[in-house]
């Protein structure tokens, strides 16, 4: 009896891959230096003068309260008042003219109804 044998191959060398390492582009930046919050001006400056920007914005002085209240500009004004009084002037022309319509179709709708209501019932 023979004792059964299995034969292995020989081996073969693989060759391994290299893999380089990964690299990215970090991104940098510069640094964002905050004044502290108690920062003053040295002694013997005047300060810069700055040009102020005009914002459209109006401030009307209240006497009584010693506020001053800021206003938007005469077109804004204007543009929003106009648009008020045509939705407002809109809406009660709708409503009147529902109302209208509703009073006018109201008999007709009622003699119809009358009508079918008995031919329903006598059949």
């Amino acid at each position: 009896m023979e004792i059964p044998t299995i034969v292995i191959p020989p081996v073969d060398n693989i060759k391994t891959i290299s893999i380089p390492l990964p690299t990215a582009n970090v991104p940098s930046y510069v640094p964002l230096v905050v004044p502290p919050s108690d920062l003053r001006r040295p002694q013997g400056t005047e300060p810069e003068a700055t040009e102020e920007t005009d914002t459209g914005i109006r401030k009307v002085d209240i006497p009584v309260l010693d506020i001053k209240l800021p206003v938007p500009e005469n077109e804004i004004l204007i543009t929003a008042g106009t648009t008020a009084v045509v939705s407002v002037a809109a809406t009660l022309t709708a409503t009147a003219a529902f109302k209208w319509v509703v009073t006018a179709l109201k008999p007709i709708l009622k003699t119809t109804w009358k009508k079918l209501s008995q031919k329903n019932q006598k059949a």
